[in-house]
């Protein structure tokens, strides 16, 4: 038996759909285990850029059945459209190579609606969210009003809940923000349409994730999102609507902490973050403008620019901590170079005292101020070593103080986004 679990250790972006891809090269099984399509793992294949936003990144390997965990919010509509997508690009995809929990939630055309509607309403106070539904659909399941994928199975069963629902809704909807209300006779046309192309996805994913892991087959859990957004350790409420981290698998995929035998932390070798929020050691100017655009620092989902900042290690340790990390892998390392003198924040000045450890509330964290350690940086391409004892020697002292600091041995750096640009230090299968 072999649990892996990828998490993302800052704001997101840091390349876990390439660690998961190379991983599932060798997984029987990829299980996304919570979050929604708003956000985007981006893998590059040969000469293609393949945006994945709902879909396990192992979805691109045959061989590993993908799994769409009872943690997940599910947009059918986007589901299939992405589906259509791969399938345009060339990718195969065997049958059963894709399923659904049975008690994952579905993603409703209001909950997008509201989401817009709530953000326009909050006027200075609003969250920064890509709009596609995924808070007012957490809202709903926790709120005990949500439509499940066993519902959809179910047509009876889910017309009668969708009836009730509605009405709730677009009271809400009409009443409070002055919007359109949906008609119910179109949205139960709309999932009629849906339910035969999804309707053979959808299985005890809880019973088939365990034995597999009974069976001593490898799986591979992978989320969206990263430990600076969880929804309970994060810049809160700059955050997901879920918990991201290593115990998020526990409750979005139904597998024990037992069963999780080794946490892959993924980070850049700098920082990036989309939305509002405070961002201790964002950086603005020339230096931001050039490393965002060598790093292609933009939204997969939204296209939005990303905030650009410094490597953050207290962040980095915090991550360490609240996953239980094994391993770190290092993205994006090559877009470092050029630089005369790299900054890293070590610790924050709070009011004249220095902390390693990320404060709860957002006016201390927003007045906190970078304690900045700088590294001699080089002047290598990157793009083509494949040895860690090939890197320049200041990039090594990069990497090794990295790992000093959080107490976590580095397992890979990569040095270009092409699917095999990586340098392995500790063998990951």
């Amino acid at each position: 038996m072999a649990g892996y679990v990828v998490v993302g250790c800052q704001w997101g972006d840091e390349g876990k759909g390439k660690v998961v891809d190379l991983l599932g090269t060798h997984m029987d099984m990829v299980v996304r285990f919570q979050g929604g399509n708003n956000a985007g793992h981006t893998v590059v294949v040969g000469d293609q850029k393949v945006v994945l936003r709902l879909l396990p990144s192992g979805i691109l390997s045959p061989e590993a059945q993908c799994v769409i965990g009872a943690g997940v919010v599910v947009d059918p509509f986007v589901l299939l459209k992405e589906l259509s997508s791969l399938t345009e690009k060339g990718f195969q995809m065997p049958e059963g190579h894709l399923v659904i929990s049975d008690r994952a939630h579905l993603l409703m055309p209001y909950h997008r609606y509201l989401d817009e509607l709530e953000e326009a309403d909050a006027g200075t106070m609003k969250i920064g969210t890509t709009k596609n539904g995924i808070g007012p659909c957490y809202a709903d399941k926790y709120n005990r009003t949500g439509l499940r994928m066993c519902d959809f199975r179910d047509r009876e069963v889910f017309n009668e809940k969708l009836k009730y629902i509605l009405a709730k809704k677009n009271r809400e909807i009409v009443k409070i923000y002055g919007g359109t209300p949906f008609d119910y006779d179109e949205l139960v046309a709309q999932f009629d349409e849906l339910r035969p192309q999804i309707a053979p996805m959808i299985c005890d994913a809880v019973d088939l994730v365990n034995k597999a892991l009974d069976a001593g087959r490898n799986v591979l859990f992978e989320g969206a999102q990263a430990n600076m957004l969880d929804i309970n350790y994060g810049t809160y409420p700059y955050v997901t609507s879920s918990s991201p981290t290593a115990a998020g698998v526990c409750e979005g995929a139904g597998v024990s902490p037992k069963k999780l035998d080794r946490i892959i932390g993924i980070s850049k070798a700098y920082a990036t973050r989309v939305g509002e929020g405070p961002y201790v050691t964002e950086e603005f100017g020339p230096i931001a403008d050039e490393l965002r655009a060598k790093g292609g620092e933009y939204g997969a989902v939204t296209g939005r620019p990303r905030r650009l900042g410094w490597m953050d290690l207290p962040v980095l340790k915090q991550a360490a901590r609240i996953n239980g990390l094994t391993d770190l892998a290092l993205t994006k390392i090559d877009i470092l170079t050029g630089l005369d003198k790299i900054p890293v924040c070590v610790a924050y000045d709070l009011d004249g005292k220095q902390i390693d450890t990320v404060p709860a509330s957002l006016k201390d964290y927003g007045r906190a101020k970078p304690v900045y350690k700088y590294f001699d940086g080089w002047n290598e391409d990157l793009s083509s070593i494949r040895k860690y004892e090939d890197l320049p020697e200041n990039a090594r002292k990069y990497i090794e103080f990295i790992q000093e600091y959080t107490g976590v041995p580095i397992c890979m750096v990569s040095v270009s986004p092409e699917r095999d640009a990586d340098i392995i230090l500790r063998k990951l299968i």
